[in-house]
């Protein structure tokens, strides 16, 4: 692999950009023997070996310009007029066909497994052995080196692959808007997370989907609408997942071909190459590598999941297969941030409360668990290796409860974990209506009395004299705790950790409905609010966005509960 990129000025044209390719993926590991020549791969087939299969992207029609991360582009050095040049609105809403060289002409959609909360899946295939689930809507069709980063920039909604099982690998204006807004904003959240390019539109090209009536409150989608079809661009230094590594995990363990056990390890070597070559050494032993890469992933894994609580980030569907080996968030389908703090919050109406909000540190360990299964195999015969393997899963819970205590002093400004005034706060929280980001954002200005948390309540309590009482006396010992003679420090570190903005779905929806109808404007505001989520901001956006959810949007779908419908 190259090691830096080349890049000393602003990348203006197609042809610059083009310079910049490196694909290290399809170069050094191995292609489905039985893809076509052509890459029209596009109707649903099991795939038996290989690390990808070649896939054309299928365009979009006639695409126009939605938006683009200005912030991104600049980190990258490329140009802002690039994002509306034709060549490169071509490449990035799916056509291929001319590109300048050395960019191929040609993506790559890939395999994983499906296992739910540690349960190896099979059936849902509809070959009904495992060898049908993979990128349905996803290609990726470059990867290269820009300033000094690899990265892999992938087509969300590229059309049909042999993983498609059936649908019609499209994304919608909706969802697109969705996981191009959450994906900035997660970063600007300062937590790892896949980023967004680019997103393009097609004014002729519709698909139908399942949808909720205005008004509902149903948990089911209950009418096919028409939807305008949207392409948008997601980055990642690498699209690796757990169940990816899983999949190969399952063929090397049962021998289903010859390669089986070298395709899993050459994939293990990829994956440290790309995502953890600052922390291991690539000379060491391959089985010494696989365990210092567990104890990597798991730190990473662990961390996240402390990050997502502190931010009210709740995955919705944290299968292994949504889950990225490298340690960063992965797949905004049913995500949403809480409202009214409730640890059993759920956002989609197909997950259960094994995916809820509070129960992400017990999800991040099975996927952890399939983690470490799939190295097994590559193990086997090393008695001590896999010893130390199994003291990695044993001891993830404590991993997790340890940056769990210390995501909850920082929140709360202590130096050290009081697990007595924490257990009192989760229990007024549960017993108030209380708003989990604006109650931890007034509390991080190290209110004196309860005035200024109550902001954060949805139901007016002074009636229950009692219940304010006991929020009286938990501030008063919270604030015995704190350091009160430097409050200004403390506030502003706690500022720094609780954020003011977060994107909430009933902020989203009227974005995507008017984008729907062609004006973006209040999707380029929600995207320079959300860039800047822990900063105070004006007093005319604090009045549009600092604010409880309103009632009339309580319980109803598509607002408080979404489908998996993309």
């Amino acid at each position: 692999m190259k090691l830096e990129s080349t890049i000393n000025e602003k990348v203006g044209t197609l042809s610059d950009f083009a310079r910049l390719a490196d694909y290290s993926f399809i170069d050094f590991l191995n292609a489905d023997p039985h893809c076509r020549e052509d890459a029209m791969d596009h109707s649903p087939r099991q795939v038996f070996s290989g690390h990808y299969v070649p896939v054309c992207p299928t365009k979009i029609i006639n695409p126009i310009y939605v938006s683009h991360s200005r912030k991104f582009f600049e980190e990258l050095s490329l140009s802002d007029s690039l994002a509306n040049d034709s060549d490169f609105m071509k490449m990035f809403s799916g056509d291929l066909s001319n590109l300048p060289k050395p960019l191929h002409q040609f993506g790559w959609a890939t395999g994983y497994a499906l296992s739910i909360y540690g349960t190896e899946y099979y059936e849902q295939c509809p070959f009904r052995t495992g060898n049908g689930y993979g990128d349905g809507r996803a290609i990726s069709i470059f990867e290269g080196l820009v300033n000094n980063k690899r990265l892999e920039m992938q087509l969300k909604g590229g059309g049909r692959t042999p993983y498609c099982r059936g649908a019609d690998g499209r994304a919608v204006l909706r969802s697109s808007i969705r996981e191009f807004l959450a994906q900035e904003h997660m970063h600007a959240l300062l937590i790892p997370t896949t980023r967004s390019l680019t997103l393009y539109l097609s004014k002729d090209e519709k698909v139908r989907r399942p949808w909720f009536l205005n008004g509902s409150h149903s948990r089911d989608p209950e009418v096919m609408i028409d939807e305008n079809v949207a392409i948008t661009t997601r980055v990642a230094s690498s699209f690796i997942r757990v169940g990816q590594l899983e999949l190969f995990g399952r063929r090397a363990r049962k021998n289903e071909h010859l390669n089986a056990y070298k395709e899993l390890e050459m994939l293990v070597e990829h994956l440290i190459q790309r995502e953890y070559n600052d922390s291991i050494d690539i000379k060491l032993p391959f089985e010494e590598k696989a365990i210092l890469l567990a104890k990597e992933f798991q730190q990473r894994l662990t961390s996240l999941v402390a990050n997502w609580i502190r931010v009210g980030y709740c995955q919705g569907n944290f299968n292994s297969d949504n889950c990225a080996a490298g340690g960063f968030t992965l797949d905004y389908g049913p995500f949403g941030f809480i409202d009214i703090f409730d640890p059993k919050f759920q956002p989609w109406t197909g997950g259960g409360i094994h995916f809820s909000f509070f129960n992400q540190p017990k999800a991040a360990q099975k996927n952890f668990d399939m983690f470490c299964a799939a190295l097994k195999p590559l193990l086997i015969g090393d008695k001590e290796k896999l010893e130390q393997l199994s003291y990695l899963v044993d001891n993830f819970a404590e991993i997790m409860h340890e940056k769990l205590i210390n995501m909850w002093s920082s929140k709360l400004g202590l130096k050290t974990f009081n697990e007595e005034l924490f257990n009192e706060l989760i229990a007024l929280m549960m017993r108030t209506s209380v708003d989990y980001t604006i109650f931890f954002r007034e509390l991080s200005a190290i209110p004196k009395d309860i005035s200024f948390i109550c902001k954060s309540f949805y139901e007016d309590y002074t009636y229950d004299q009692n219940l304010l009482k006991s929020w009286s006396e938990w501030l008063d010992k919270w604030r015995s705790l704190i350091d009160t003679n430097n409050i200004e420090e403390v506030s502003m570190k706690m500022k720094q950790i609780n954020p003011k903005y977060t994107l909430r779905e009933w902020l989203l929806v009227p974005a995507y409905k008017e984008a729907q109808n062609g004006n973006y404007s209040l999707l380029r505001d929600l995207q320079d609010v959300m860039n800047d989520p822990y900063g105070e901001q004006s007093i005319e956006i604090e009045q549009r966005y600092y604010k409880n959810k309103p009632k009339e949007f309580f319980e109803i779908a598509g607002i408080s509960h979404v489908s998996c419908s993309s």
